[in-house]
């Protein structure tokens, strides 16, 4: 009975033994995850030299050079129109100054004109008429403006070449009719002192009181209590 026990042992027949490892499950896991490390780096290492052998990183480096060179070009030339807008810029405001500037000087030119031409109507009346006195009154004129207001002028002249310096008097009388009466007013309480050589322009306005329609102006100029040159004329 022995003899067959111990055969059945050393004999084919014999139970089968399971051999269990001693280590951890934890340390069997850390293991595998090295192998698996050292498998991928090595796999890495092969694609890399793989790539450098083919010439597919030296490649790379090239075209990113020439992308980075690209680069700093693109930027010099934005900032080189940047600069060139900024100029452009200036220049635009520089130029609507100068054209407000010579918009304003030309209107002030027209003035100027305006003011000649104004001269020059009061010049022809002088050298048209025929007055026998040296000096005289030319150019009265008066002209509504609005509601209540009466702008006039008068030009006093002396026709005469180094005429000695005339000082006097100006009195302004305007006339016409205040609710259906006659009516009548001086423009200034007392005659106006004037002083000129050979031509003085003179001008002002006049506030005037309600329901008055003013039809004629009338100026005298004074000197020494005389009258020395005198002038009506209608208002417009």
């Amino acid at each position: 009975m022995r003899f067959r026990l111990l055969r059945r042992r050393l004999t084919v027949s014999a139970p089968r033994m399971a051999i269990r490892s001693a280590l951890p499950w934890p340390f069997r896991w850390a293991m595998a995850a090295l192998m698996l490390g050292f498998s991928a780096a090595i796999a890495l290492w092969a694609f890399e030299f793989g790539k450098d052998i083919a010439g597919l990183d030296r490649q790379s480096r090239q075209d990113l050079a020439a992308l980075r060179t690209e680069v700093t070009t693109l930027r010099a030339e934005t900032e080189k129109s940047r600069s060139q807008l900024n100029v452009s810029d200036s220049l635009m405001v520089a130029e609507r100054a100068e054209k407000e500037n010579l918009k304003s000087q030309i209107k002030k030119l027209e003035i100027e004109n305006q003011a000649l031409r104004d001269d020059l109507g009061f010049f022809q009346k002088l050298t048209s008429a025929n007055q026998a006195s040296a000096i005289g009154i030319r150019g009265l004129a008066a002209e509504l403006h609005g509601a209540g207001q009466l702008q006039w002028q008068a030009l006093l002249i002396q026709p005469v070449r180094n005429a000695p310096e005339f000082q006097g008097q100006l009195e302004v009388v305007l006339s016409g009719n205040k609710a259906g009466k006659p009516w009548s007013m001086a423009v200034r309480p007392e005659p106006a002192p004037v002083a000129f050589k050979q031509y003085l322009r003179v001008e002002g306005v006049v506030e005037l009181p309600p329901q008055v329609v003013v039809q004629s102006i009338s100026a005298r100029l004074l000197k020494a209590g005389g009258v020395k040159a005198s002038l009506n004329a209608r208002v417009l």
